[in-house]
């Protein structure tokens, strides 16, 4: 079976269409289709029913789309595994977590890193939702909650600590609040309720504060870490942020240092099957010791 063709039929399986999977492989879309009717003609199948909104698997392109998918997969393992065993480590090394981990956390600590090993090519997916792991969607992930998935080795990193902050910009021109029950009279950021969220109640100084967010103009909602430290800084409200962002920032000031926010631990996650990527090995040896200064 031709290869290339294989390829093409498992990217419009899972696009669902030939321009999207044209523009997915760099080809046109009468190319893809070409190939497609091509591979339909040697099995002598159709593969795909089509739709005037798209292509939908036949019976026989289900159980093509799966032996191709599981092929595909194998002979990603088995280049990884082949990358893995080098000497030195270097190739692709893919990390997950999420947004102000890796902007405020993690950025810092690259440019040793990268001197360290400049062979080592980095890819960052950045985002609140869990990269599957196992099925190579990325090689590490740092992690604000244990994992829920087998088959994985998962370290604690360390523990993020929390605080109140707001911009001295903010205090001169609102005050800042005598107590926590005084919080209402001001205006808090927080993250939406309901949405995917990196770590459990980031809202936590709501309740604690007895504060009601819904309908409430004292209340801004953000989705975005990074997002809340920036407007914290420009002065728009009151927010939580992570003590190694606050305590180093000139322009911003702790509210009640005392407050006992409850701390978030941050998880190191790789699967068991990649324990001797020596990529992931020096990578995961840095960071260790970076967090223990």
């Amino acid at each position: 079976m031709d290869w290339d063709k294989l390829r093409i039929f498992k990217t419009v399986a899972e696009v669902g269409s030939f321009t999207h999977a044209g523009e997915t492989l760099n080809l046109s879309q009468s190319a893809v289709s070409r190939q497609i009717s091509a591979l339909e003609d040697n099995l002598g199948h159709p593969l795909f029913h089509r739709h005037a909104r798209g292509l939908v698997l036949t019976e026989q392109g289900e159980i093509l789309y799966h032996a191709a998918r599981d092929v595909f997969e194998k002979l990603k393992d088995a280049q990884t595994r082949l990358s893995d065993s080098r000497l030195l480590p270097e190739g692709l090394l893919t990390i997950t977590t999420v947004d102000f981990i890796a902007s405020s956390w993690l950025a810092p600590k690259l440019p040793e890193f990268k001197a360290l090993y400049p062979k080592i090519q980095m890819r960052m997916l950045l985002d609140d939702r869990l990269y599957n792991l196992l099925r190579r969607e990325a090689d590490v992930g740092i992690r604000l909650q244990k994992t829920e998935q087998a088959d994985v080795i998962e370290k604690k990193i360390t523990t993020l600590r929390f605080n109140l902050y707001a911009a001295k910009s903010y205090k001169k021109k609102y005050g800042l609040p005598k107590d926590l029950q005084d919080l209402k009279n001001h205006i808090m950021i927080g993250h939406p309720e309901g949405l995917e969220t990196p770590f459990v109640r980031p809202n936590w100084i709501f309740n604690t504060a007895n504060i009601e967010p819904e309908n409430n103009p004292n209340v801004m909602m953000m989705n975005s870490m990074s997002v809340r430290y920036s407007a914290v800084k420009h002065g728009v409200g009151v927010a939580v942020l992570p003590d190694y962002v606050g305590r180093d920032d000139p322009e911003l000031e702790c509210l009640f240092p005392d407050l006992s926010i409850p701390g978030v631990d941050m998880f190191f996650v790789y699967p068991q099957e990649r324990r001797n990527s020596k990529r992931i090995a020096v990578f995961k040896e840095y960071l260790f010791e970076k967090a223990a200064r």
